[in-house]
């Protein structure tokens, strides 16, 4: 089922990549594929639980695609798909805003 998007784009691009968890996982994922164990140990404080809903839903959303290994113990990568590489113009700008942020402001 699709969902409904909202008609403001800014509203759309939130809907999708506007969690805190989500912006973390696609820059870990924007330098190559990772495994579910390297996800949680980069991210650090997200619980198994919540990372492993927003992987589901950013699946869902298309941005991530999860490739299951048959193997034991079972491995499971997750990397980026167009889609998601698309973003990368986004959250590079938001690291250059925060790295400016943070001299203008650890300055004062």
């Amino acid at each position: 089922m699709k969902k409904e998007m909202p008609l403001c784009p800014v509203e759309a691009t939130l809907n999708i990549i506007g969690d805190k968890w989500k912006i973390l996982i696609l820059r870990d994922l924007i330098d190559g594929t990772k495994r579910f164990g390297e996800l949680k140990k980069s991210i650090g404080s997200i619980s198994q639980k919540v990372l492993t809903q927003q992987l589901r839903d950013m699946e869902e959303d298309g941005l991530v695609n999860r490739k299951a290994y048959a193997e034991i113990p079972p491995r499971v990568e997750y990397s980026l798909t167009e889609i998601g590489n698309s973003l990368k113009p986004i959250l590079d700008s938001m690291f250059l805003w925060g790295q400016q942020y943070k001299e203008n402001t650890s300055n004062k």
